[in-house]
């Protein structure tokens, strides 16, 4: 009897120890992290990774850079009418997140329809076709086939 517990106990805590836990529930809705890399199809043929953790929503968030060792390259952050980038020691304003977020990327991302794409929703954004059928597995993919420059989004998140 007591082998046969050990046998059928010995798997089931396997499988408990690989399991990843639950997002925390506060955070789950408007919080995500991971790493993120934007390829650029162009002459000089951009590209930008770095990990980064988004928060909030459309109207107002905060989107922090990473460099590979964990230190902050940039924060974003907006509310309606406003956008701030703090790159290292500078900080830019501007009315329009679209612009700081070109200016920080290299492409003109689509901050809305990300939101909703991270949230399994098919959101349509001009000029964009968004992959979600890895969501499950915390990756993201999304195409920006007009206007040209030919531009991908990679998101992969951390569970």
């Amino acid at each position: 009897m007591k082998r046969r517990f050990l046998l059928t106990a010995a798997p089931a805590a396997l499988l408990t120890a690989c399991a990843q836990p639950p997002r925390p529930a506060g955070r789950a809705a408007d919080h995500w992290s991971g790493r993120l890399a934007v390829q650029v199809e162009d002459a000089a043929a951009q590209s930008f990774s770095a990990g980064f953790e988004l928060k909030g929503s459309p109207e107002a968030g905060e989107l922090m850079l990473f460099n590979p060792l964990g230190n902050a390259l940039a924060r974003l952050e907006w509310a309606p009418g406003r956008a701030l980038l703090h790159n290292g020691d500078e900080r830019r304003e501007s009315a329009s997140l679209q612009a700081l977020v070109q200016e920080l990327t290299g492409s003109d991302l689509p901050v809305a329809a990300l939101f909703g794409w991270l949230k399994g929703e098919a959101v349509q954004a001009a000029g964009w076709q968004a992959d979600l059928s890895g969501l499950e597995r915390g990756r993201l993919t999304a195409v920006r086939h007009a206007p040209a420059p030919q531009t991908t989004l990679r998101v992969i998140l951390s569970l």
